[in-house]
């Protein structure tokens, strides 16, 4: 048997306005144009801040840390060594600031102080007057007017004078009569002028030699 086939179905069409078809393809147009472009850019433009705004507003950072690595010496206060014997244009080329013969010009020169190249040193060629004592003693020296400031009837020692600032602590202590003391004082000390224990016993004091 033959089989008997069906006819096609016609599809219709369906027809569109001719505005709304053509409302993409103008769209598409425009955006593809430059002109278009430069529109949307100036209007972006405007809406957002300008630069200048941009770079004002306070960023919220914390200080920068510092470290060791920050550390500079002062502006000035190092110097780039003098480099010398480079040559004739670095203006100490050749003998590099030495001159040109002598003990000087050698490496490894080294004299003593006082040296004067052989001539007889200021430290030998003027006069000597006098001499100092190696054996000297030196001595706090405290009046009589500074050991009012004590109570009556308080014994005063070099222990004592240095912890009120009259005298250094690690020398002996002479006490001088300069001044006046109206207090009865036991006063001990390395030394006493005459007219310092005098004066002391007169207010009834007492005064104590002490050994150096």
């Amino acid at each position: 048997m033959v089989e008997k086939k069906e006819p096609k179905k016609k599809t219709v069409k369906k027809a569109v306005a001719p505005a709304a078809a053509a409302a993409p393809k103008k769209a598409a147009a425009k955006a593809k144009s430059p002109k278009a472009a430069r529109k949307a850019s100036a209007a972006a433009r405007e809406s957002s801040p300008p630069a200048a705004a941009r770079a004002e507003a306070p960023v919220s950072r914390g200080p920068a840390p510092i470290g060791v690595q920050d550390l500079r010496p002062s502006p000035g206060a190092t110097r780039a060594r003098k480099r010398v014997g480079r040559g004739p244009g670095s203006g100490t080329g050749k003998t590099a600031g030495r001159g040109n013969k002598g003990q000087k010009s050698r490496s490894g020169y080294h004299h003593l102080r006082g040296f004067e190249g052989g001539q007889m040193p200021l430290h030998r060629r003027v006069p000597k007057r006098g001499f100092t004592n190696i054996f000297r003693v030196v001595y706090d020296v405290v009046n009589i007017s500074d050991l009012d400031r004590f109570d009556a009837g308080e014994s005063v020692n070099p222990q004592k004078l240095a912890e009120r600032r009259l005298a250094h602590g690690r020398r002996p202590v002479k006490i001088l009569g300069d001044g006046e003391l109206k207090k009865p004082l036991t006063v001990s000390a390395h030394k006493f002028s005459a007219s310092a224990k005098s004066r002391i016993e007169a207010a009834g004091g007492t005064c104590e030699v002490l050994n150096r």
